[in-house]
């Protein structure tokens, strides 16, 4: 009996206004040269990265940007949008750099409109304020592609229930909003939700660097011990892989090929490993190498979903 082929769909997450504009078409470079197509999310609305600056009071946030190198990473300016510096507004400043992404071949996304407030406050947003943020995004979309948006994902894999009902209103093909081992829908607060989710398996770099002494160097023998047969599923940053660890990036990705692993969008993904989807359990908690809490698929006490 032949082994089952790993199948990796790459995830990228654009968060910040120097992500799209540098970022962005640098992973357009590398992606061509490997012939694979990803799927972007774009944060569509204001720049306000430097308002993240109120997580250091929060437990392990401080070591992370010591950890990760976070000013070197992200570049001050971006730590400075939204204070001291006025927050620009990405997609009507940047679109064709969104449409380039189709015109590659690549899938896009909705990852948010104000990549910050979502993260940081969304579990105390209104219904109202949770449909606000979508729409303002949805809106932009839709001005920059001509179409409506297909599939979103949160900022920091950040769900609450109000922000699922309000994705299963839109009409979405899926979802990627959360963390675990596969495609799923999602059961939150006793309601179970009808889009699909096509959770990360992996840990982001920024998760693990700095981490039991994993660097640049080395963190991509422990991406190969992570990869497993049949759907993975990698988030990566257009601000970091896109930028200072893109010969990382470059080098994980030859490293993929060697192997023999077979890339898919996240829409392909979704239409060939979501059919036997079950309902899982989907909670708000911490994981290592993040300081603050994700949307973590439950790992056991999932159910045949019914029709």
């Amino acid at each position: 009996m032949s082994a089952i082929q790993s199948t990796l769909a790459l995830k990228v997450d654009v968060d910040t206004y120097v992500g799209t504009r540098d970022g962005v078409p640098q992973l357009l470079k590398i992606l061509e040269r490997f012939g694979i197509r990803a799927t972007f999310y774009f944060s569509l609305g204001p720049d306000n990265s430097g308002k993240a600056i109120r997580r250091i009071f929060r437990k392990g946030f401080l070591r992370k940007m010591l950890r990760t190198r976070a000013p070197s990473m992200y570049g001050m300016r971006t730590m400075l949008y939204g204070t001291i510096l006025p927050a620009p507004f990405i997609g009507k400043e940047l679109p064709e750099v969104l449409r380039s992404i189709g015109k590659a071949g690549h899938e896009a996304g909705i990852h948010c409109w104000d990549h910050v407030k979502w993260h940081d406050y969304l579990p105390r947003f209104t219904k109202q304020t949770t449909f606000r943020e979508l729409d303002q995004a949805g809106t932009v979309f839709s001005e920059i592609f001509g179409c409506r948006a297909r599939t979103t994902a949160a900022p920091g894999w950040t769900v609450t229930a109000d922000s699922l009902e309000i994705q299963d209103s839109l009409r979405l093909t899926y979802c990627s909003d959360s963390r675990g081992e596969s495609p799923f829908f999602p059961t939150m607060n006793g309601r179970t939700f009808k889009t699909l989710q096509i959770p990360s398996t992996l840990p982001t770099m920024d998760e693990m660097l700095g981490e039991n002494g994993i660097t640049p160097e080395t963190i991509n023998e422990k991406y190969l011990q992570l990869l497993k047969p049949g759907l993975n599923v990698h988030t990566i940053h257009a601000e970091l892989e896109g930028n200072a660890l893109s010969k990382t990036f470059i080098e994980l990705l030859e490293r993929l090929t060697a192997r023999n692993v077979r890339f898919v969008t996240l829409a392909e993904a979704a239409a060939e490993f979501g059919a036997d989807a079950q309902s899982c359990e989907l909670r708000m908690t911490y994981i290592e190498g993040r300081a603050m809490p994700v949307a973590l698929q439950a790992a056991k006490g999932c159910e045949t979903r019914q029709q």
